[in-house]
C-alpha cells in the first residue's frame, strides 16, 4: 500500500542519516587524530593545522546533529541533506585544501558554511 511504502522510505531515510552520523563521527576522530599527530610530520605552516583542526571540529559537531535528524518527526529530510553537504564541502575542502596545498579550495568552504546554517535551520523548522 501507499502508507507502508512511505513509512519504509521513511524508515530508511532515519536509517541513512543514522548511519551518516555515525561514520562521519568516527571519520572525523580518525582525521582529527591524524591532524594532532600525522599532519605535522608533513605540513609545518600553522594556519594549514588550524585549518585542518576547524575542518575536524566542524566534522565532528555537525556528525552528532546528523544523529538528531532521525529523531524528529517525520524526519527532516532537507535539514540531513543539508549537514551532509556542509560536512562535505566545509570540511572536505579544508581537508584537501591542507592536504594539497591548494589554498583555492579554500573558497568552496564557505559555501559548505551556508550549507550548515541552512541545515541547522531546517531542523528546527523541522524540513
Amino acid at each position: 500500500t501507499v502508507t507502508s511504502t512511505l513509512v519504509d522510505t521513511m524508515a530508511t531515510t532515519s536509517n541513512f542519516f543514522w548511519r551518516a552520523g555515525a561514520f562521519n563521527g568516527a571519520a572525523a576522530v580518525a582525521l582529527g587524530a591524524f591532524g594532532a599527530h600525522g599532519l605535522r610530520k608533513s605540513v609545518t605552516d600553522e594556519r594549514m593545522l588550524n585549518a585542518w583542526t576547524t575542518a575536524a571540529q566542524y566534522h565532528l559537531i555537525h556528525s552528532v546533529a546528523l544523529l538528531a535528524v532521525p529523531l524528529c518527526k517525520p524526519t527532516p529530510t532537507w535539514a540531513g541533506r543539508l549537514l551532509v553537504a556542509g560536512i562535505t564541502l566545509f570540511s572536505g575542502s579544508l581537508y584537501v585544501m591542507v592536504l594539497t596545498d591548494k589554498r583555492a579550495l579554500g573558497a568552496v568552504t564557505p559555501v559548505g558554511g551556508v550549507a550548515f546554517i541552512a541545515g541547522w535551520v531546517a531542523l528546527g523548522l523541522g524540513l
